[in-house]
């Protein structure tokens, strides 16, 4: 990455945002979408108030694509602090979603009390349940402290397609080819309640990484794969 304040990365932080934004329309514009678990999203959306939707990183281009003209509300994620993060977020942005700076080991608590904020305000969140840097699918805390704060039930969701490109990334993130079938399926939502010590946390993060662990495995059992990084 080049220097911060250099011509080249100030160049690139104008033009890949909108580059990509672009590209990313047109790409999924050709996939064919089906939703699996329709019920489960009509549960949260028939309530009052939003809702956290979490799932795994190698799913986040797919992921962010696919829900954010959904739920019937206007969507916040977090997006790393990190100075490539700068680029995640302004690609958010192009897209109408809010961008909360900040990530487990820089800025995650004021990241996280942006997530509550925007919540009270109206927005569903997006979450990447397993962080910025993993251990892949193993269920981060966040989403747990998230959803008890805020009263808002977390909806997880795995994104699966027929064919794809994997990233030499720590996740193997996934970009779907064109023209490719996505497989979107929606979880069991699940309430945390607003005062749990850290057992109960410990708790529900297990329960929610067991729910995330097994739609991933439906998604993928479904198109005849193991995983998505087999």
């Amino acid at each position: 990455m080049a220097v911060k304040n250099g011509l080249l990365y100030r160049l690139l932080l104008a033009g890949v945002p909108w580059f990509y934004t672009g590209l990313s329309r047109l790409l999924f514009a050709t996939c064919r979408v089906r939703v699996h678990g329709r019920e489960n999203l009509a549960r949260c959306e028939a309530q009052a108030k939003p809702f956290v939707c979490a799932f795994w990183h190698y799913s986040v281009f797919a992921a962010v694509e696919l829900i954010r003209s959904r739920g019937g509300r206007g969507w916040g994620a977090m997006v790393s602090a990190s100075e490539d993060g700068e680029f995640v977020a302004r690609i958010l942005v192009r897209q109408g979603v809010v961008a909360v700076r900040g990530s487990r080991n820089r800025g995650g608590f004021a990241a996280l009390k942006g997530l509550i904020g925007l919540l009270r305000q109206g927005y569903n969140a997006a979450i990447v349940a397993d962080g910025s840097q993993g251990p892949a699918r193993v269920m981060q805390a966040g989403a747990i402290l998230l959803a008890g704060k805020s009263g808002a039930p977390i909806l997880p969701l795995a994104v699966a397609a027929d064919r794809f490109w994997a990233f030499r990334s720590w996740d193997r993130t996934l970009l779907p080819k064109p023209f490719a079938r996505l497989d979107l399926w929606y979880g069991e939502p699940l309430t945390v309640p607003e005062r749990c010590g850290s057992e109960e946390i410990e708790q529900y993060r297990l329960e929610m990484e067991r729910r995330l662990n097994g739609l991933y495995g439906r998604a993928w059992s479904r198109l005849g794969k193991g995983a998505h990084d087999a």
